[in-house]
Order: structure tokens, then sequence, then C-alpha cells
């Protein structure tokens, strides 16, 4: 609880910091003129421009350290994560896929869907490819396997795009980004946030009798069939939402989950709430730094993440590699 509340407190620093943060200079005073609506142009910097950035951002990052920390649990395997194992990768080839052949148009609803459906797939493959002892060399293997292939259907997306205008359309997606994102991109993914976070929570308990192995959770009467179900939806729902709001952003998933595990005493079931926060708080952080940064173009939040986190995968790889997780 502790851990939680401390979280919480510096997130809404980091929030705080986001709205006061920009291009356009904000003193105090039309900084709380914006806030309370007496002065237009700061209330729209605010609340139309920052907060909706910030909020998504947060979300992206609770999305992915949720769905990350659950599939850890799940496979019994600290590199699990929904980018190293694909699956965010074939729920950006979901989103594509209705880019791509025109159904964002005709349904506001396409890209998380397909986004949803596709993510799934993915996660059902790495599930069959564990087997009931959670392989992790085959997990980590598939996953590879499966991050290629949708990679590989992606470039041929983005090699076929019929205009200029749809193969950007196509790279905000692959690049990942928050920017110019409004309350309505969040609605419209809020569902699945929730019913995905949702699955991941109850899931918990089971989480951590299948932390003693399967036989030794039958034997607590956890169900690992419902453990795995609840895993997949809340995962599936999890990623596709993340992908919906900002696109493919690695990484975030193995990194908080990591960080906060020896203070929960590497528990699954306690481990699910703080790696969310914390994901969350390293995503809004890395956009309101990439959003202060002095270049002419901004850095792309995904771009930001694998900078930041393949060098921390490679190191917990290695740790891994030496018996010592």
């Amino acid at each position: 609880m502790r851990l939680n509340l401390a979280l919480l407190l510096l997130v809404l620093v980091v929030a705080v910091l986001s709205v006061l943060a920009g291009s356009a200079d904000l003193p105090l005073g039309r900084l709380w003129a914006g806030l309370v609506g007496t002065d237009d142009v700061a209330s729209t910097i605010i609340w139309e421009i920052r907060m909706p950035r910030s909020v998504a951002a947060f979300l992206t990052g609770a999305c992915l350290g949720l769905a990350g920390s659950a599939l850890q649990g799940l496979l019994r395997n600290p590199l699990a994560e929904p980018g190293v194992l694909g699956v965010s990768a074939f729920a950006s080839l979901g989103a594509v896929i209705a880019l791509y052949f025109g159904l964002a148009a005709i349904t506001w609803f396409a890209v998380p869907v397909f986004a949803i459906l596709f993510s799934g797939l993915a996660v059902i493959l790495l599930l069959a490819a564990a087997g009931t002892k959670g392989d992790a060399v085959r997990t980590l293997l598939v996953g590879i396997g499966l991050s290629s292939a949708g990679g590989a259907l992606i470039a041929l997306a983005l090699n076929l795009a019929p205009n200029p205008y749809s193969l950007a359309d196509l790279m905000n997606w692959l690049l990942g980004s928050v920017s110019n994102r409004a309350w309505p991109d969040i609605l419209l993914a809020m569902p699945a946030i929730a019913i995905g976070a949702v699955l991941a929570l109850m899931a918990g308990p089971g989480l951590r009798a299948l932390s003693l192995g399967e036989e030794t959770a039958q034997s607590l009467g956890a169900d690992p069939v419902r453990t795995r179900t609840l895993v997949i939806a809340g995962t599936s729902l999890l990623t596709g939402a993340s992908v919906a709001i900002a696109g493919a952003i690695g990484f975030v998933g193995i990194v908080a989950p990591h960080i906060i595990r020896p203070f929960v005493k590497s528990d699954p079931a306690r481990l699910l709430i703080p790696s969310a926060l914390l994901a969350g708080l390293m995503l809004m952080g890395a956009d309101l730094v990439i959003r202060l940064l002095p270049f002419d173009r901004e850095l792309r939040l995904g771009v930001a993440a694998a900078l930041f986190g393949a060098p921390v995968f490679i190191w917990i790889a290695a740790r891994l590699t030496r018996g010592r997780l």
C-alpha cells in the first residue's frame, strides 16, 4: 500500500509538471486562470493539449506495465512483455490493417478492435508455445518470430501504401506517439482499458498460486485454465488499447515490473498495480522530457522508450542467463 501511495504521489507531481511545461510559457497566474477557465487561451492549452497528452502517456504506460507483469507471472518469465513477445507488433499489425484497408474511415472503433483481436491472437500463440510448464526459451523464440512476422507484414503494408498520407498514418503507429491526442481518443480506449485491468487484477491470486508450480496451484484450489483465460483476455485488451492510443511502445512493460519486483518480494499478485503505476509514470515522464528537448522535430515516444528500454532489457537478459533472477 505504501508503495502504491508513493507512486501515486509521484504521478501527481509529474502530471503537474506536464501541465506547467511546454513550448508556450504559462506563468502561474495564467496557469490558474486556465485551470478555472477564465483565460480561454490558457484553458485550451491546458485542457485540450497538455492534459490529454499526459493522460494518454500515463494510460499507455499503465496498460503495458500491467500487461507485462501479468504475462511475466503467467509464463514465469521475467523477460515476458507485450513488445518483446510480439504482442505489440501484432496489435500494431491489426491497427495497420484497419488503416490500410480504410476500415478506420468507415467506423471509429475499427482500429482498437483490430488491435485487440490481433494482440489476443499473439497471446494465444505464445501460451500454446509455452506449454503447461511455461518454457521460457520456447516462449521467447516464438515471441521473436511473432514480432518478426508482424514487422514484416507491417513493412509490406508500408511498401504498398497507396499514397503519402496513408504512409504517414501507418508510420504513426510504428513510431509511437501521444502528440495531438485528444479526450475522444482516450475515451475510445477506456472501455478496453477498464475491462482489461479488471481481468488482469482478477488473475492475481491465480498467478500467485502458479508461481509455486501448476500442480501445487491446483492442490491449493487455483484454476490454471481460468487464470490463463483472464490473462489472455486482459493483456489482449490492455495491449490493444495502448496501441489504439499511442501506437507501438516497447520495453516499458518489462522494465517497470523488474524495478518493482524486489519491493513486493516477487509476489506476482502484488506486482500488478505498482508495475502499472510505475510504467505510467515512466512514459508520462519520458513524454515530458521529449517535449522539452531542443530538437527541430519532436522525438517520438516509442523511439525514446526503445532507446532507454533496450539497454535495460539486455542487462536483465544478461542477469537471467547468469541465474541471478
